[in-house]
């Protein structure tokens, strides 16, 4: 029976449909758990670029302008704050968890572009940590160990902060910076797929 045959032996009304009309299959639209960790992933790692920021323009600057006892015991007593706390320690190492998360569930789902700014975006803040455990904290370590600064003969350890401490965290600013963006895309990329926009 040909396509014009069953039209015309069709009951009123009812509409058969060709088969070069067939309707596509729709497009893989955004997870619902990946949109709520990639919001996750924005906030995590803007407040980590956020602190290394608050660094380089006005922490470190201001102890520049102090003696250097003074400056030890001020970065002393910051590292002391900033290890001891939960929610940093929580932050810190949950942007890495939530940012990689992200880019699995939507490589499962099939969206591939969104799951590759989102592993780019854990790539740079992997770097960032890879700074931080090589070159800061050892840094912070040998810092501590001097004991209380006003007593300490030795003082040199100041000059590598200046230098050295003060240069990675310019590094550890761009690269969480440069995460966000990936991840600020990724939002981008999350919304056209809600609207229906293939990426």
């Amino acid at each position: 029976m040909t396509t014009d045959s069953l039209h015309s032996h069709s009951a009123p009304g009812l509409h058969v449909p060709h088969a070069s009309h067939t309707p596509q299959a729709p497009s893989s639209r955004p997870s619902r758990a990946a949109g709520i960790l990639l919001v996750m992933s924005v906030i995590t790692v803007g407040l980590m670029a956020g602190l290394f920021f608050a660094f380089d323009v006005s922490v470190m600057p201001g102890l520049a302008r102090t003696d250097d006892r003074l400056y030890a015991e001020a970065m002393q007593n910051f590292n002391q704050v900033i290890d001891t706390s939960g929610l940093f320690v929580l932050i810190f190492l949950g942007a890495l968890a939530v940012t990689v998360a992200v880019a699995v569930i939507e490589y499962r789902k099939g969206r591939r572009t969104v799951a590759l700014w989102a592993g780019v975006a854990a790539a740079l803040y992997v770097v960032a940590l890879l700074v931080t455990f090589s070159v800061n904290i050892p840094l912070n370590n040998e810092l501590a160990a001097i004991g209380d600064p006003a007593k300490a003969r030795d003082l040199s350890l100041v000059d590598k902060f200046k230098g050295v401490w003060e240069t990675t965290n310019i590094m550890r600013t761009l690269l969480c910076t440069a995460a966000l963006g990936c991840l600020a895309h990724c939002l981008r990329l999350q919304g056209r797929g809600w609207a229906g926009v293939p990426n």
